[in-house]
């Protein structure tokens, strides 16, 4: 199991309010654009609830790949959430950070990735294992130019 993420501190104190299209845009059907765009939006305050408790991360490695996570991915990480069956959380399991779900089966704790080619983690009373945060948005670079 490789190092899967690379962590960071939130910076919630800059604000940068970016132009927002706050009508929504249409994924289905065109519709008429609109011709100004009415207010703004500060990523801070819209991606972060906890910040001192939120971190981003990056994402290392292909084994949350049909969760749609790829390498390269930003992860908005927040450590104050309490962990649920079904939450994408960043595990530390004997040594290592990891990205999985949480998953718990007939009372056991599993790390189960979302890529096929790997198998899941059982967390027994032997591992050395903490849930360090739950991933609440994941930013993707959709442009490779950029």
């Amino acid at each position: 199991m490789a190092n899967e993420i690379e962590l960071n501190p939130s910076d919630t104190g800059s604000e940068l309010e970016l132009s927002y299209a706050d009508g929504g845009i249409r994924a289905g059907f065109p519709s008429p654009a609109q011709d100004y765009v009415e207010s703004g939006i500060d990523l801070n305050h819209e991606l972060i609830r906890h910040p001192a408790s939120t971190f981003y991360g990056r994402a290392i490695g292909d084994s949350m790949i049909e969760a749609g996570i790829t390498e390269g991915d930003i992860l908005v990480i927040d450590k104050s959430l309490e962990p649920q069956n079904g939450d994408m959380a960043v595990c530390f399991i004997n040594g290592e950070f990891t990205l999985k779900f949480i998953e718990i089966d007939e009372g056991k704790l599993f790390l189960q990735p979302a890529n096929k080619a790997y198998s899941r983690i059982e967390v027994t009373p032997e591992s050395q294992f903490q849930i360090w945060g739950i991933v609440t948005y994941t930013i993707k670079k959709r442009n490779k130019r950029i």
